[in-house]
Formats: structure tokens, C-alpha cells, sequence
């Protein structure tokens, strides 16, 4: 559910008062229908799988259908869709016919969040955490912002918030370039790296689209880059050589935003100390583990503070914090085994896991249950999969997610399952097999994760029923 403080009294300008949702279950646009629902509006939406997030929407007040028909438009007066909807969906199709507009995710959200200050947060790998912990920050420093996540926060009750005051955090998405239609106050890229290139065909093009959104930050506005990466850092030099204003932070690089005297702390994460232009501010102790936590972190520090949240209460926040849905999250302990959920499915993302998971659990056995997101991905970043598991002691793969992909675009998941040495392995076909497999293989003291995009967090709650009936 989403938590609300006080109901925003702005009405951004042509929204009309019936809105469909194409593809409501997605993650985005569940957030924006329950914006939507929360100011007022009539929503209906539909999706093919029926999930947490539209039953969500149902429950606050929305119509939502299981299928697509043309039927279901009912008397709306505006679609928004998602980009994976194709062209003759009979929805897309109807709405056109009746000339009702149609506007995709970002053009709606852009609406939203009309006459805000705009937090964006951008980049290949930590959104949505860093996302999270801006908004958590903002929260508690008592500045009240309408939040758009990609993923739900504990912390803040849901993917969603509709504050009433005048910054807007929204979790900017590059694929499809949909974060260029923002224009941020203070932006922040985390870090890029080759990735989307289904849609952007090469890096070259994608770092291109990071330029455009760098260059869409406000003229008196910020941009914050990470320092650790060097194509966000090239971003943020290009930017500055023009006169932008151009903050950097970083765990390992010279950068004006630093973290240092990192130690492991019992809670499972690490402690260290901010530093801001070579002065301490000082020290925050993480309960999310692992180095690239820190960096969210300092990132989101960075943004909170830019935007008016002090470090007291900021550095609170993320002490408090406990992590996103599906970023490292401890789903079951049984059988004196540990059931954890991920959404990395990009070999930085993995090997980023792993390395946590071997700080979090230090001596114990680690067991992934790997699904691949799209072909085109798997083939693509073939040479980093082929490396990323190595921290594993058993892995196994089940077929890949395919999202918008024919098996033509690349590579499928027994093709990629026979490219990875070390550790060797497995392919599994269904998710019954999966759970079988590995439930077959753990012991006591074991560590397993269920790790992808896609839906492979369905494997988690098998994997239990089989480990307590052994038990």
C-alpha cells in the first residue's frame, strides 16, 4: 500500500478524468495508476498476467482486466502504455480509431509530476536502490516528495507516493530512452555500461542517449555522476567542459563525495564515512550489504542533500533502510537453509551479488538458480557470464525470460547454461524441475538464490514446500 502523508494539491494540466492503463501490472505503470487513483482519477488497465501489482491497484480502486480487448476501454479519455505493447494490440488499435491519445509511461509520468523539482535517478545498475534511499532520505528530512520507484520500498510502503511537496524522486529508466523526457534539477547517473542494445544496437548510441539526458538537467540545476564508473564519469567531465554544474562521488575514485574507512558491521552491511571536499560529515552504518550499497548510498546522500535534507536524518534513513523488493532480499530460512531473491540479471549486477552475499554469509555455500532476461542480453554479454558465477558453488539455469524476444535474438539459456565452466551448469527447463534439482542438492547452512528480472522468484516458494517437507 502506499503510505501518503497528505493528499498533493496540485492537478498537473491534461489529465483527464478516465485513464486506461496498457500493461498495468508492469512496475511503472502500477505506480502511476496509483498516483492517479490517489488524486482522484477513474482508472481501469489491463494486463496478460495478473500480479501483486494489479491486485494492488484493484484494492485501492481500480478496474483492471487480465486481457486485452478493445472492449475494455470503456469511456476512457486518455491510454497510457507501456513500450512493450506492440502496435496491434486491440486496445492500442480502438483508442485509435475513437482518437483518444495515447501516451507512453514517461510522457504520463511527465504530467505527474508537472511544476515539481525532479530528482532523476539514472544508470545501468542501481536505480532503483538509489532511488529508494533519495526518496527514504527526502521522507525523513520531512520534505515530503511524490516518489515513482522501480521496484517497492519497505521503507516506504510500495513503488509509489504522492507527497504534497515540491520535489518529485523518479526512477529514470534508459531503455526505449525514456529518461529523456525529463528535465531533472538534480540528476544522477550511477554508472553505464553496454546493455538495451536489443534497442540501442550499439554502446556507442547508448552513451549518446546518457549525454542527452545529462544535457537535459536544468540550467541552474546538478548533475551527479559516480566516479567509480568511468563512461558516467565521462558523461559528468563532457558536461562540465560545457559549464554544467557537476558533482562527483565515489567508493574507490577521487571524487568531491567520497566513502572511506569501510568496515564490516555485524548488521551484515558495512560501516563508513562520508566525506564532503576532504571534510568528514560523518559516519553511516548500512544493514544492505556489500560495496556497491555504498555507493548507492553516498549517491542518494549526495541527491538528498542537494535537494535540502540534512545529514542527520539522512544518514538515519539509510542506516534504517533495508533494501528494495527483490535486491538481495531474504525470502524464507528453512531447513537451515537461506532463501534469497535478485534481480540481477547483468553479469556487474552478479558478480556485485555474489561478492555481498560471500560478506553476508561468510563460510557458508552459495546456490543461485539463474534466469535469463532476454536473448539478445545472453548473447551479447556472453564473455562476462562466462566469468560472473565463479563465486558460486552451484549453479543452475532455467529458461530464459524472453520479454519482448523471439528465441531468434540471441542466445537461449541452455546455449548460454553450456558456456559457463565454473561452476559448472545445470540447465532446467520448467520451474518444477528447478525446485527439484536444487532442492535435492542443499543442506543445512546453505545460502540460495533465486536470481533475474523475470519471474524466477516463483522458484523461491517451491523450493521451500520441497525443503519442508524434507524437514
Amino acid at each position: 500500500m502506499m503510505r501518503l502523508k497528505s493528499k498533493s494539491t496540485q492537478q498537473p494540466g491534461g489529465i483527464p478524468q478516465r485513464v486506461h492503463l496498457v500493461g498495468a501490472g508492469g512496475m511503472h505503470l502500477s505506480a502511476i495508476g496509483q498516483i492517479l487513483l490517489h488524486r482522484g482519477h477513474v482508472v481501469t488497465g489491463s494486463d496478460l498476467t495478473l500480479t501483486d501489482f494489479t491486485a494492488r491497484l484493484e484494492r485501492q480502486g481500480a478496474t483492471i482486466y487480465g486481457s486485452h480487448d478493445a472492449a475494455h476501454l470503456g469511456d476512457a479519455q486518455l491510454v497510457v502504455t507501456t513500450a512493450a505493447a506492440p502496435d496491434d494490440n486491440p486496445e492500442l488499435v480502438a483508442a485509435r480509431e475513437h482518437d483518444i491519445p495515447i501516451v507512453v509511461r514517461a510522457e504520463m509520468i511527465q504530467r505527474l509530476i508537472a511544476e515539481r523539482e525532479v530528482l532523476a535517478v539514472s544508470g545501468s545498475h542501481g536505480k532503483t536502490t538509489t532511488s529508494a534511499l533519495t526518496a527514504l532520505m527526502t521522507v525523513r528530512a520531512e520534505l515530503d516528495p511524490l516518489v515513482l520507484l522501480g521496484g517497492d520500498s519497505r521503507e516506504l510502503g510500495g513503488n509509489a507516493r504522492d507527497g504534497g511537496g515540491s520535489l518529485a524522486i523518479v526512477e529514470a529508466d534508459e531503455y526505449a530512452e525514456a529518461f529523456l523526457a525529463y528535465e531533472p534539477a538534480i540528476a544522477l547517473i550511477t554508472n553505464i555500461e553496454a546493455d538495451h542494445l536489443d534497442y540501442y544496437g550499439s554502446e556507442e548510441r547508448l552513451l549518446a542517449a546518457f549525454d542527452a539526458f545529462a544535457g537535459n538537467v536544468r540550467p541552474d540545476g546538478t548533475l551527479i555522476v559516480c566516479a567509480d564508473s568511468e563512461q558516467a564519469s565521462a558523461v559528468g567531465e563532457r558536461r562540465r567542459a560545457s559549464g554544467a554544474r557537476v558533482e562527483r562521488y565515489a567508493v574507490d575514485a577521487d571524487a568531491e563525495w567520497r566513502a572511506t574507512q569501510l568496515r564490516v558491521n555485524d548488521r551484515g552491511g558495512l560501516d563508513f564515512s562520508v566525506v564532503w571536499e576532504g571534510d568528514e560529515l560523518g559516519r553511516i552504518g548500512l544493514q544492505v550489504p556489500g560495496r556497491h550499497n555504498v555507493a548507492n548510498a553516498l549517491g542518494a546522500l549526495a541527491m538528498a542533500m542537494r535537494a535540502g535534507a540534512d545529514f542527520k536524518r539522512a544518514a538515519q534513513a539509510a542506516e534504517d533502510f533495508s533494501g528494495a523488493a527483490r535486491r538481495f532480499e531474504v525470502v524464507a530460512e528453512v531447513a537451515g537453509v537461506t532463501l534469497v531473491d535478485d534481480y540481477a540479471h547483468h553479469p556487474t549486477e552478479v558478480r556485485a551479488t555474489l561478492q555481498a552475499a560471500r560478506q553476508r554469509f561468510p563460510g557458508r555455500r552459495l546456490v543461485a538458480c539463474f534466469q535469463p532476461h532476454t536473448y539478445s542480453r545472453s548473447q551479447y554479454l556472453l564473455e562476462g557470464f562466462r566469468s560472473c558465477f565463479e563465486g558460486l558453488d552451484a549453479l543452475f539455469i532455467v529458461a530464459t525470460y524472453a520479454a519482448r524476444e523471439p528465441a531468434s535474438a540471441g542466445l537461449d539459456a541452455a546455449g548460454l547454461a553450456a558456456q559457463i565452466e565454473r561452476p559448472k551448469a545445470q540447465y532446467v527447463e520448467s520451474f518444477e524441475e528447478a525446485a527439484d534439482a536444487i532442492a535435492a542438492q542443499l543442506r543445512e547452512g546453505d545460502v540460495c538464490f533465486t536470481m533475474g528480472a523475470g519471474d524466477v522468484f516463483e522458484v523461491g516458494p517451491l523450493l521451500r514446500q520441497r525443503l519442508e517437507a524434507r524437514s
